[in-house]
């Protein structure tokens, strides 16, 4: 299937994993960060028309180390405006959790423990004033989420945070992948509770927006929890085959889906949880849209994700 290869050639050296590679558009964005430039970042933004494109910057920016040390300035120099709090508020969890790491909680220690949450609580304390100044603004309530999940706040506060999102916000699809891993059981929800919002999420959602990707996460985290031989049989089961496909059908392969900055994640998912369940022509149409672009999450979840990728890009395009 020659198709397959669009957005890039097949016989390249692999998929790329930079947001910056995957959505050109943002490439300014890079180029004020690394120069520390904050007009330059602030007139960026304010060139965007969605929150959702806001809350993409603040996740990009927030893996991009120094960035904090223009951002404290701004944040001292504007502090009536949302947008620098939220910035380094979402710079202060990136920093805290790569010192807590992926590991999961038994296999952290006590000092990293309390050097992720102190970096936490400040983030959260920047992020109570814009909320409270500012209740509508969706990004800082998306950060919020992640907030509120490695605070260990608990089910009820991270519901209440997204409901206050969603109230202005309906179907933002970060704050929607956010709730969703605080509803797993490894961060203390149910299986029964992750499924339901997942669902919940692209019944809701009109025709052709994201939100369907989140049923493809929703398994993604389950067949992880499962682990080995479970796992792979849970992906491979009719009942969660159909329930991907009407979840694509719905949203990134309806006829009304518009790509945006989050398509290659949401189609990311989706190309994965097919390709692990076995489900190759299932995944081919996911793959033609990718072409050479990848979102880290979910293939971080395979020991080597580029090969990963590479693998099961061949299996759909053989299917």
């Amino acid at each position: 299937m020659s198709s397959i290869s669009r957005g890039g050639s097949t016989g390249s050296p692999g998929p790329t994993f930079d947001p910056y590679d995957n959505t050109p558009g943002l490439v300014p964005l890079r180029t004020a960060a690394q120069a520390g430039d904050w007009p330059a970042v602030r007139a960026f933004v304010q060139g965007l028309d969605s929150a959702e494109k806001i809350s993409m910057v603040s996740s990009v920016l927030a893996g991009t180390p120094g960035v904090e040390t223009f951002l404290e300035r701004a944040v001292a120099e504007l502090p009536a405006d949302p947008l620098p709090r939220t910035l380094l508020a979402e710079r202060y969890v990136h920093i805290g959790w790569d010192i807590r790491s992926g590991a999961r909680a038994q296999d952290v220690s006590r000092d990293q423990f309390e050097q992720f949450h102190s970096w936490l609580r400040r983030a959260e304390q920047l992020l109570i004033e814009v909320c409270a100044r500012q209740p509508a603004y969706a990004p800082a309530w998306t950060v919020r989420l992640t907030t509120a999940r490695g605070l260990q706040l608990g089910q009820a506060e991270a519901r209440r945070r997204y409901d206050r999102l969603s109230a202005h916000h309906p179907h933002h699809y970060r704050a929607q992948t956010q709730l969703l891993q605080q509803l797993c059981p490894k961060w203390g929800g149910t299986w029964e509770a992750a499924h339901a919002f997942a669902r919940e999420c692209a019944t809701a959602a009109p025709d052709g927006s994201l939100s369907g990707a989140v049923v493809a996460l929703a398994h993604i985290e389950h067949w992880l929890d499962l682990g080995g031989p479970d796992g792979a049989a849970y992906l491979r089961g009719v009942p969660v085959r159909d329930d991907l496909r009407f979840a694509a059908q719905v949203s990134v392969l309806h006829p009304g889906h518009r790509p945006d900055w989050y398509s290659v994640g949401a189609h990311s998912a989706f190309a994965f949880a097919f390709s692990v369940g076995g489900h190759h022509a299932d995944a081919a149409r996911h793959f033609a849209f990718l072409g050479d672009r990848a979102t880290e999450f979910p293939w971080e979840y395979t020991s080597d994700p580029k090969a990963s990728f590479l693998k099961f890009r061949t299996l759909a395009a053989q299917a």
